[in-house]
Formats: structure tokens, C-alpha cells, sequence
């Protein structure tokens, strides 16, 4: 089944680099409604201004780390069910057993492409 194009989506990175990166994969996906954030702190800004279908957040980030912020979302009852992609360069057994206990959705390690993030968006937003 193919991916809603309209599907809201925040990604939360503090490096610009990535944030362009990922950008031009969502929208060679179809994806144009994108925002994005450079830490925890500021995405939740948003996220109280605006509903996200998605979260696409970078775990390592300062002052507010994409794990700070995926317990933050948990934790709040209007965020609590938003679909929450986690990416990172470390594929640490503890950091993905931490992730999931946490509440994340899936889990994608650097650097993956337009297919691996299709696949990942597809299994959490019921694609």
C-alpha cells in the first residue's frame, strides 16, 4: 500500500547536513510536508503548535537529546501515539533495548537510504 504523500513528518537534528539529507529522501518518497527542528527542546516547541504524523529524530543532539525527547513525547498524552523514528550512527544493543523500552517505534542506523526509510515509515505509519 502505498504511503499517504500528506503525512506530516518533523525531523530533529542537530546537524544541518543530516536534516538536508533526510529532507531529500522524504521527498524523493513523495513527502512534502516536512519541518524540522535542531534539538529535543525545539521540537516539542513545534509539536505544540502543529500535529506531526511522524518523528524522525537523530538520538545525539544537545541540549535536549532525541531520547530525552522520545520520553518527553511518551510521557505527554497528546504526543504519547505519534510514530517515532529513531536514527543514529551507533548500533548499540543497550542503546536500541533502550530505545524500545522507551517507546520508540523503529530504529534506523546511519547511513541508510530511500528504500530503508520508506520500509521504516511504511511499518509504523501502517503503510
Amino acid at each position: 500500500m502505498a504511503l499517504p504523500a500528506s503525512l506530516s513528518i518533523l525531523v530533529v537534528d542537530d546537524y544541518q547536513t543530516m536534516i538536508r539529507i533526510i529532507r531529500n529522501l522524504l521527498k524523493q518518497l513523495g513527502f512534502e510536508d516536512v519541518d524540522d527542528a535542531s534539538n529535543g527542546a525545539q521540537a516539542l516547541g513545534k509539536m505544540k503548535d502543529k500535529k506531526y504524523d511522524l518523528v524522525i529524530s537523530d538520538w545525539n543532539m544537545e541540549p535536549m537529546t532525541g531520547f530525552e525527547l522520545l520520553k518527553s513525547m511518551r510521557a505527554d498524552d497528546h504526543l504519547r501515539d505519534t510514530p517515532f523514528i529513531m536514527v543514529t550512527a551507533e548500533s548499540k544493543t543497550d542503546n536500541v533495548v533502550a530505545a524500545k523500552r522507551a517507546g520508540v517505534s523503529s530504529y534506523i542506523v546511519k547511513p541508510f537510504n530511500a528504500q530503508t526509510l520508506r520500509s521504516k515509515i511504511e511499518a509504523v505509519c501502517g503503510g
